[in-house]
């Protein structure tokens, strides 16, 4: 009896591990046929393969090169000891989301006093490149640099390339700077090293104030000569485009990027805590003048009036004129006044229909302007 239940026993064994086996093997089927299964219902082996494979970089995250879209500067726009790299900050960004295929930039700077009142200078300005002849598409390449969060939240708003520029210690409080006052000087050097900066990246760019009107595309006048390092606005013209006698004006020129010019803006700068109480435009000057220019072996331009004119000196052609500057003015609510008007006399210029009523075409006098340096600062 005792055998025959040890040999019952016996016989039941392989059929369990029959039974197991078959469900083990089920269970590995279904689950074989889910790894490879696609969307469509069909089973592939790639899918096993990838998902029980998984590819392994050949560098750690840390070593794997980054792809940058930034522009690469040429060597010979890069001066000798920079390095190149990879990263692209918040400027890199902003530079790149504005440049045109040559790598140049329109810059211009705001402030909160640019941005608020009842017809904001910032406004005036891209009213310009609304009413101008072909400069609308030209505003897909302006970048708004703020220096004060109002700024930089209204250029947000307006959807324009806009940067806000960080300066560690200083915070510009927004208002106005006056023609001359110590902060309006500390914002011009802010600007200069800024703009530095941007030469160093291996982009071209033109500078133009925000009191300036663009009446018309400029590129066409500036591009003629692609050998030209610098091509900058003068309040009086004295007739000779190569003549250092001019009395230049930073608030408008094209730059481009190269060994040499990176220099001349380093040597500027240098030249910050040796100029008390000076504007970086005279002491610009004063580096001209002592023959920096030659000695780095600059071309430059300085730019007709009737072209790329001012409130210092008018265009003698409104049917040439690209740029109008407030200049020789003191406050902006002097600036906005006349700026209007140049406004109002550009869409009275572009509504003639008679040749002769063109010839008889005259500016408005810029009577704020000129009222501003006889005003005290206090009611300006």
């Amino acid at each position: 009896m005792k055998a025959r239940q040890q040999e019952m026993s016996g016989d039941q064994h392989p059929k369990a591990r029959v039974l197991l086996g078959l469900w083990i093997f089920s269970i590995f089927t279904l689950f074989i046929i889910y790894l490879g299964s696609n969307e469509d219902g069909s089973v592939s082996i790639t899918n096993i393969t990838h998902k029980f494979y998984r590819y392994k970089p050949l560098l750690s995250p840390s070593e794997t090169p980054s792809l940058s879209l930034s522009p690469t500067p040429s060597p010979s726009s890069m001066p000798n000891n920079q390095e190149k790299t990879n990263c692209r900050d918040e400027l890199e960004e902003a530079l790149t989301g504005a440049s045109t295929e040559t790598n140049t930039v329109i810059i211009t700077v705001a402030n909160k006093a640019y941005t608020e009142g009842d017809k904001p200078m910032l406004d005036i300005f891209l009213d310009a490149f609304w009413l101008g002849e072909d400069t609308r598409p030209l505003k897909e390449h302006l970048l708004i640099v703020a220096v004060d969060q109002t700024a930089y939240e209204r250029c947000l708003f307006l959807k324009l390339h806009c940067y806000k520029l960080q300066t560690e210690g200083v915070e510009f409080d927004g208002g106005e700077k006056l023609f001359m006052s110590e902060d309006f000087i500390n914002m011009m050097w802010r600007r200069t090293l800024f703009l530095g900066d941007v030469l160093k990246r291996g982009y071209n760019f033109i500078f133009t104030d925000m009191d300036i009107l663009w009446l018309r595309n400029p590129f066409p006048q500036l591009t003629i000569d692609k050998s030209l390092d610098l091509q900058i606005s003068v309040d009086r013209f004295n007739g000779d485009q190569w003549s250092d006698n001019n009395p230049i004006n930073t608030g408008f020129y094209m730059i481009r990027s190269n060994n040499n010019t990176i220099a001349l803006y380093d040597e500027w700068y240098a030249e910050k805590d040796k100029s008390a109480g000076k504007k970086e435009q005279d002491v610009l000057f004063d580096l001209m003048r002592n023959g920096a220019f030659t000695r780095l072996g600059l071309r430059v331009r300085f730019l007709d009036t009737m072209f790329f004119s001012g409130f210092c000196q008018n265009s003698r052609d409104v049917m040439e004129v690209s740029t109008v500057h407030a200049n020789c003015c003191r406050s902006i609510k002097a600036k906005v006044t006349d700026l209007m008007k140049v406004l109002h006399d550009w869409k009275k210029f572009k509504a003639y229909t008679d040749d002769d009523d063109m010839w008889e075409f005259q500016w408005s006098d810029h009577t704020a302007c000129r009222d501003s340096w006889n005003t005290d600062p206090m009611t300006l």
